[in-house]
């Protein structure tokens, strides 16, 4: 099986955009990630396209994948739109990958997009309600919100876990975003600040949530013979995990963790030949502030309960043993359902060429950690900055 490699990667601003389309935001994403690679590639290379959408507000639920791909030049490719909900675009990832690796293509394009901000609250909330377990969960009320606190209080009620451990995330994730000029909520947050916003769910407040948001994001994966023909040190995917599991809460054994990304994150860790402890950095699933927490102990940057420990000490601060959510996360970077798998790769691909917002100190290796719903879908990617040749 061949290696795949990331020889590009790019996204739009995340944020509120009531001038633009999913197509115009496409193709905004798409042109960074073709000024993203080294040397004259041509947009022709590209054989196939995988990308993530959720299509929020119900515009253009068919075909929308090939109506991005004709409106950014790529005319006549195969193209395949990939639902996982917010996971859609990992998975898409994942797809241009395996369809590298197999030899089926040399160029494939992965991506997502998503408009959440031109519909109302609670037309919006109807759209996300719809990755949740609908026949008992939604029926019942339940939103994702609730369905996060409710994971929240049992990891507190287990662990003693505090507002003030789950108020750090917001706090570190928007004093990277603060940094990252393509971020939804780009400002810094005091601790007070996310102890003290209003409640949104108990014991999850609004500082604790991320926003809806509108973007894209777009990664070209390659073979070697391609990627190091325009580079002679690209970044190769080390190691990737998916897997499934049960999209109610209520189905499950346990509120304090997902075990879809334990079981991702171990199949990541062992295609890549490394363990948690050889990562540089992170960009986790933060969609809620416990969910980064829960990621910690899942993806085994921890011990069961210890998460808090880790924000506490500032373990995953950028100046930290594991920097984590460098971009701002979904928390501060933004959350825009289908582009957020991919927009993971963009931070992890700057990362590990050293042109991140927040940089990180010679990185290696990076994780991506990318959550459909409250678990029912989960990717993990390992990412590894080669040596030049």
């Amino acid at each position: 099986m061949r290696d795949a490699y990331v020889m590009g990667a790019g996204q739009s601003p995340f944020g509120s955009f009531p001038e633009e389309t999913y197509l115009t935001l496409f193709d905004e994403a798409f042109d960074s990630a073709l000024d993203s690679v080294e040397g004259d590639f041509s947009p022709d290379m590209i054989e196939e396209a995988y990308l993530g959408t959720l299509g929020v507000g119900g515009r253009q639920l068919g075909l929308s994948g090939p109506a991005v791909t004709e409106h950014v030049g790529l005319h006549g490719i195969p193209t395949t739109r990939v639902e996982n909900a917010c996971a859609a675009s990992g998975y898409a990832f994942r797809q241009a990958i395996t369809a590298v690796r197999s030899g089926m293509v040399d160029v494939a394009l992965a991506g997502g997009y998503e408009v959440m901000t031109d519909a109302s609250s609670d037309h919006t909330r109807w759209w996300l309600g719809v990755s949740g377990q609908t026949e008992w969960e939604r029926t019942s009320g339940t939103t994702f919100a609730g369905v996060y606190a409710q994971m929240a209080s049992a990891h507190m009620e287990q662990y003693d876990t505090t507002v003030e451990d789950l108020s750090r995330v917001a706090v570190k994730n928007h004093g990277n975003g603060a940094q990252n000029p393509k971020a939804h909520l780009g400002f810094e947050c005091s601790l007070d600040d996310a102890v003290s916003a209003p409640p949104v769910a108990d014991p999850l407040n609004l500082y604790h949530c991320c926003p809806t948001t509108d973007g894209a994001s777009a990664v070209v994966v390659a073979s070697e013979d391609v990627a190091k023909e325009y580079d002679d040190a690209p970044v190769r995917v080390a190691g990737t995990g998916a897997s499934s599991g049960k999209v109610g809460l209520f189905q499950r054994e346990s509120l304090t963790s997902i075990p879809a990304s334990v079981r991702a994150g171990e199949d990541a860790y062992e295609a890549a030949g490394i363990g948690p402890e050889d990562l540089d950095f992170a960009e986790v699933h933060d969609c809620f502030a416990i969910a980064e927490l829960l990621a910690y102990e899942d993806l085994g940057f921890c011990d069961r309960g210890e998460a808090g420990r880790l924000l506490r000490e500032g373990v995953t601060d950028p100046d930290g043993e594991l920097p984590t959510n460098t971009s701002g996360g979904l928390k501060s970077k933004g959350h825009p359902i289908g582009a957020t798998g991919t927009g993971q790769i963009v931070e992890a691909f700057e990362q590990l060429r050293g042109e991140a917002h927040v940089q990180v100190d010679d990185p290696r290796y990076g994780l991506a950690h990318n959550v459909g719903g409250s678990g029912g879908g989960v990717t993990v990617h390992i990412l590894e900055r080669e040596e030049a040749a």
